[in-house]
């Protein structure tokens, strides 16, 4: 498993003002940060526990927990399409927002009921689905915020505020893992009341509107609100620079093995104990929340895409460090950080690049266009991943992961997406 509009007047200012202050963030930004805050302690909470429950505590194999990895990162591809496309339908952006975080949220409970591979496989795929849904609406209501030259300065604020929701769910686990007497089941219930929580939230307080944004001026293309469609959405493709950005995160998804397999990789080289699991999730968080808004600001600054396969070349050496003969105690911290960075470096990077290369009117559409590419490569990548560890062990597996990532990285260069040019105003 993979780590609303306010159209107020901040939204539409510049990265600075005429005084040379940094303008304030976007309400809508802080809105969807705090919903992605709480939302993000209710799933790390059980995606903490959930690799370690399902291997030693059901005893999957490291195959069958690749098929429910793939399931967990595939179902949301199979969905993100449609719910760019009804957002862009009449400007439903927070409406289908509501409907997939409320989705996911019921999915927790249902995982105290599941007690065999099909059901888990099938409260998973519905839970991804709600994920799938609401993501595209979600950044879309973001970059819709933001002035264009300080997109990667919003979903750096964004990444950052649902990161620390990230670090705080695997350190909810821990404690209620010590604390309850049936550990899970806790772990479970309580993350469905945090969940309900966010979507709570969301309805309160992210304002649904679309007037006045910085992207009310006709699109280049001559894509109207009459225009928004599926068809259209695919259409984009036609266009250059986000046909680029698509298949480079096509390409380099299919090299990112899961973060459940790299924390699994960290436990079998340094035996790390069962008690213990549930915190590996903290470093990379940590490093996440540390770096997001650093990260999009040079993004915005140097370029996106420069810092989107800067990224990649920093998930590489974190898996040459887990092939490495070092087994010192600062391994894990090394290998977290490195890891955090990656996350810091292409999350948030790849959408606002996404924003700079779509038009306003099918912005959901477009953003969900090239999270479905790069999720269905990381669905491909988890089984196959998960096949090659169970027929030829952990570290041949990750070999392979690694020569892989260092061809795909290498044809996302050659590939020049337009990934927004550099801006030119001071961060």
């Amino acid at each position: 498993m993979y780590v609303a509009d306010s159209r107020s007047a901040p939204a539409a200012t510049a990265a600075r003002t005429g005084s040379g202050r940094r303008a304030a963030v976007a309400p809508t930004v802080l809105a969807l940060g705090s919903v992605s805050l709480i939302t993000d302690i209710s799933s790390e909470m059980v995606t903490a526990v959930l690799p370690l429950y399902l291997v030693a505590g059901l005893g999957l194999s490291p195959l069958g927990f690749g098929l429910l990895d793939g399931v967990y990162n595939g179902f949301s591809a199979l969905v993100r399409l449609a719910g760019g496309h009804l957002a862009d339908r009449g400007g439903r952006h927070k409406a289908v927002a509501v409907f997939g975080y409320g989705l996911s949220a019921v999915c927790k409970p249902l995982l105290l009921l599941a007690g065999s591979l099909p059901l888990i496989g099938a409260v998973l795929a519905a839970d991804r689905t709600g994920k799938g849904l609401r993501t595209a609406p979600r950044d879309a209501l973001i970059s819709l915020a933001a002035p264009p030259e300080a997109r990667g300065r919003a979903f750096g604020i964004h990444r950052a505020m649902d990161t620390t929701g990230a670090l705080l769910g695997p350190l909810a686990a821990f404690l209620i893992l010590h604390v309850a007497a049936d550990g899970y089941d806790a772990v479970f219930t309580v993350s469905f009341c945090v969940a309900a929580l966010g979507v709570l939230v969301l309805v309160l307080f992210v304002p649904g509107s679309r007037t006045g944004t910085p992207d009310t001026a006709p699109s280049p293309d001559g894509v109207g609100r009459s225009a928004v469609s599926l068809r259209a959405a695919v259409g984009l493709l036609r266009r250059r620079d986000v046909r680029g950005l698509a298949l480079c995160a096509l390409l380099l998804g299919l090299a990112t093995v899961s973060d459940s397999f790299v924390y699994l990789l960290l436990q079998h080289r340094l035996g790390v104990p069962d008690r213990w699991f549930a915190l590996l999730p903290l470093g990379t968080a940590a490093a996440f929340l540390l770096l997001a808004v650093p990260l999009g600001r040079l993004a915005d600054r140097v370029g996106r895409r420069k810092v989107f396969l800067g990224g990649h070349l920093v998930l590489f050496l974190a898996y040459g460090l887990l092939l490495s003969s070092w087994h010192g105690t600062a391994l894990p911290y090394a290998v977290l950080a490195l890891h955090g960075c990656f996350y810091a470096a292409t999350d948030g990077v790849l959408m606002a690049a996404a924003a700079e290369a779509v038009p306003a009117e099918l912005r959901s559409s477009g953003m969900a266009l090239i999270q479905t590419g790069q999720a269905f490569a990381r669905f491909a990548c988890s089984i196959a991943f998960g096949a090659a560890w169970s027929a030829w062990g952990d570290r041949t597996a990750l070999l392979a992961a690694a020569v892989l990532l260092a061809v795909c990285a290498a044809l996302s260069a050659a590939l020049r997406p337009g990934a927004g040019p550099p801006m030119s105003v001071p961060v």
